[in-house]
């Protein structure tokens, strides 16, 4: 990764009518009125000296794999591709990486276990860039970033300037952080640091379906690679490439709900699946309720959700933002009307 010293204030090219079609996994041809794409975080300063940011308060983008475009935007975008990997330390133990914001997650994964650095073997195959991780605290099998997170470098646009937040500062919660509230619309991520493992490594294998699929494999003693393995046949058995099918992975989020609502449905629905939470509250599969209101494999126009996964929402071409947000909002209804409990959108709707 260049240092500071070597990135360039070249001012980034603002763009006009952009077509996003290509730069949002649901496949939404909405279009941009001003697009502006950047590659090095100095170019952010460049932007704030020319008012950008407080004349046009810009939606920021990275992979585009967790928006849903429901219009063409009346805000501007600006797309963060900042590159590198970088060790900034090593020791017997761990390993200490810092990542470009605009780097593919999933790059970053393969990255890892090809050199043999753990812990983020699970979150493989998930879609996005290394920018979004924090502010979602994406995860998935049994592991959530926070737990390797170091720091990260942020651009505050309020006092163009550079700022680093610990872990602490993050305030991370269930597909949650601070860059969703307090900070929402006012930093841009610009580079993560993780902290990997090495061996002896601390392997996560205890989700149900990972379980299983190693015992299958006859795999008893696990190391990072079946995991990863496990994992990307996994998701590529449940969940449909966007490059393939449009989509933007589970759409709404896992309703945690209190004891009492979980008591009242599970009288009903005895098999109906769930996890503990945080404060004697339960989580719910929103996979589970959507197919249980007939959801499953349902079509409408160009919409539908996915034949293996009702949880994921599927543009099947052509389909218009609005279209998948109205679809939406139907399952959102009809699970409401058949369970009482409150679907949340885990994508962010852009209008």
């Amino acid at each position: 990764m260049s240092s500071a010293s070597k990135e360039n204030f070249t001012k980034p090219e603002i763009r006009k009518d952009v077509n996003l079609r290509a730069m949002n996994t649901l496949g939404v041809g909405s279009t941009a009125n001003t697009f502006v794409e950047i590659s090095n975080k100095n170019q952010l300063l460049k932007l704030a000296d020319e008012k950008f940011f407080t004349e046009f308060n810009p939606f920021i983008i990275g992979g585009g794999s967790n928006i849903l475009l429901k219009s063409n935007p009346s805000r501007p975008i600006l797309k963060v591709s900042i590159p590198g990997i970088d060790i900034r330390q090593e020791s017997t133990s761990h390993v200490l990486v810092k990542i470009g914001a605009g780097v593919e997650w999933h790059s970053l994964v393969e990255w890892a276990v090809s050199r043999n650095f753990g812990g983020i073997e699970n979150l493989a195959l998930i879609p996005g860039t290394v920018g979004a991780a924090p502010i979602q605290n994406i995860g998935a099998y049994g592991v959530e970033l926070e737990q390797v997170f170091e720091q990260l470098e942020a651009f505050l646009i309020d006092s163009k300037s550079f700022r680093t937040f610990s872990h602490h500062e993050c305030q991370f919660g269930y597909r949650d952080s601070i860059f969703k509230r307090e900070l929402k619309g006012k930093a841009i991520v610009t580079s993560v640091t993780l902290k990997l493992n090495k061996e002896p490594h601390l392997i996560h294998a205890e989700y149900y379906a990972l379980k299983n699929w190693l015992l299958e494999h006859q795999i008893n003693k696990p190391l990072i690679k079946d995991v990863f393995d496990a994992v990307v046949s996994i998701r590529q058995s449940k969940l449909p490439s966007p490059s393939l099918l449009g989509n933007a992975g589970s759409f709404f989020k896992n309703p945690v709900v209190e004891k009492s609502i979980y008591e009242s449905v599970k009288k009903r629905y005895s098999d109906m699946p769930s996890f503990p939470a945080p404060g004697g509250r339960i989580k719910i599969p929103a996979g589970w309720l959507i197919e249980q209101a007939g959801w499953k494999g349902k079509k409408e126009g160009n919409v539908g959700t996915y034949v293996n996964q009702a949880l994921v929402i599927v543009n099947h071409g052509g389909a218009t933002g609005e279209e998948i947000y109205e679809f939406a909002m139907r399952i959102r209804k009809s699970v409401m009307e058949k369970f009482g409990i409150q679907l949340t959108p885990e994508v962010n709707i852009l209008e």
